[in-house]
């Protein structure tokens, strides 16, 4: 609430009247033409189809290049389901500043598709001569308006373009939609959606447009576990084909004859234990109740009431088997800071959920890893904590107490590790499952007495490309 408040004194400022609405629709909006094309070839699944030859050829006998190019072209993607469900208010606000085919509903068309077809047509027509297309691909920015996830999903399908060769990669801004909101805290764009947001919005698309570039780690997630049961996993996991682990450390027990793997990303957070579950409880609970998840503070007094369920607060960890603490199930080996070699670290006996953490924004803008003073960080190893620094940060809670004075920033986390690259090993025992989550998104993990399950982290080699706010 205080954040909306600030944001909502800001968007009052001056320099957020000064913008004419039609100025700003005449510096983010592409020329006709090519807004219809790239519609075309998204709804078509096809760039080379006749449609979108047929709308190039009319446009060069219309002297395309007397159309203005934008000098801020930008699409955006809306999450309509994120946080306190703003999205259809403000699709319909975002009409007003720009052309509706630049508008993408994330229910309708996904971020792959665009960029599979849509940011391909562009490509096209820049390839062809068309100085329009050239100008508009060279300098397109991208808006995600959404949660976490949802900017980790824009984020992911965007990165596919180091892979392919289609550079540059568009920078991305953010409207915050979701609940906790930590990837837009972490590069100054909000942590709530403001409640002035008609007047914000205008603004916010015109700091999207001129702010400076900044970068984001994002991290390699590969699972490995014995074949036999389906995982109900997110969207940011898939499937994959049977995956060797490092080959630089090796597997002391035995494997299984069979694995199934899943492998994804992730920007912000990897974690592991009660927070999991507590996120698993309230996701189900959102989807089944959809009309109790009304905005950030009704999703967070949820959250809450399930932190108190699962036993985080009045539950001791020994009187049930699955809520002892993580030592009995968990190894963690670790590639530290400036070293190639892989390294057991010890798990504290009285952790019950472990974060592995990329930016310096958890839980709703919270730092749980702390500003850390150059002697302790001297001591223990550690370098200051960025997002972009090729390291994450291994931490942990011991209850809900303990996290509740992390949260109020009162005291820091466990410090468990700063790793390059990060393996978890987790045999079942006496647990028949474990909950994790990726981004706020999670699942429950099936877990095996015979085998083990793996998870290993590593560095994406290309970085993300974002948009500062202030």
């Amino acid at each position: 609430a205080r954040s909306s408040v600030i944001d909502s004194i800001r968007g009052c400022t001056l320099a957020g009247v000064r913008i004419p609405k039609e100025e700003l629709r005449k510096k983010i909006t592409f020329p006709e033409y090519i807004r219809v094309a790239i519609r075309e070839a998204i709804q078509a699944k096809d760039v080379d189809s006749a449609s979108i030859s047929r709308i190039y050829d009319e446009s060069q006998a219309g002297r395309a290049e007397l159309a203005e190019t934008p000098e801020y072209p930008m699409v955006v993607f809306i999450n309509s389901k994120s946080g306190g469900r703003h999205g259809p208010e403000l699709k319909a606000r975002l009409k007003e500043l720009m052309a509706e085919e630049q508008i993408f509903d994330l229910s309708v068309v996904k971020p792959h598709e665009f960029v599979q077809y849509g940011l391909y047509c562009l490509e096209k027509f820049a390839s062809l001569g068309d100085a329009n297309a050239a100008a508009i691909r060279e300098k397109l920015r991208i808006v995600a308006a959404g949660g976490d996830g949802t900017v980790g999903w824009v984020l992911g399908c965007l990165g596919d373009l180091n892979i392919q060769g289609r550079l540059p990669v568009p920078p991305t801004g953010i409207i915050p939609l979701g609940t906790g909101n930590d990837l837009s805290r972490s590069f100054n764009w909000g942590g709530s959606f403001p409640f002035n947001w008609k007047s914000a919005i205008k603004r916010t698309l015109d700091k999207i447009a001129n702010g400076p570039i900044g970068h984001l780690d994002s991290w390699h997630v590969l699972i490995s576990m014995p074949a036999g049961k389906d995982l109900d996993i997110p969207y940011s996991l898939k499937p994959t084909k049977e995956t060797p682990l490092d080959q630089e450390l090796q597997v002391e027990e035995e494997l299984p004859a069979k694995v199934s793997c899943y492998q994804g990303v992730f920007y912000n957070y990897f974690s592991l234990g009660m927070d999991a579950q507590v996120a698993y409880g309230f996701h189900h609970l959102r989807n089944e109740r959809p009309y109790l998840a009304q905005g950030p503070i009704s999703n967070k007094l949820i959250y809450s009431g399930y932190s108190c369920k699962q036993g985080w607060f009045f539950t001791p960890c020994s009187s049930d088997p699955g809520l002892r603490c993580l030592k009995n199930i968990l190894r963690i080996y670790v590639k530290k800071v400036n070293c190639s070699q892989w390294e057991q670290i010890p798990v504290p006996s009285s952790v019950r959920s472990v974060v592995v953490l990329n930016l310096p924004s958890y839980g709703s803008g919270r730092n749980p890893w702390g500003n850390l003073k150059r002697e302790y960080l001297e001591k223990r190893g550690f370098v200051e904590a960025h997002a972009d620094d090729g390291l994450l940060e291994i931490f942990g809670l011991k209850h809900g107490w303990h996290a509740s004075m992390v949260m109020a920033e009162l005291i820091s986390a466990k410090h468990i590790a700063q790793a390059s690259a990060i393996r978890f090993e987790l045999r079942g025992g006496e647990w028949t499952e474990a909950y994790m989550q990726i981004d706020g998104e999670p699942w429950k993990q099936p877990m095996n007495r015979e085998f083990s399950t793996f998870v290993e982290m590593k560095r994406v080699p290309h970085q993300s490309v974002m948009v500062k706010g202030e």
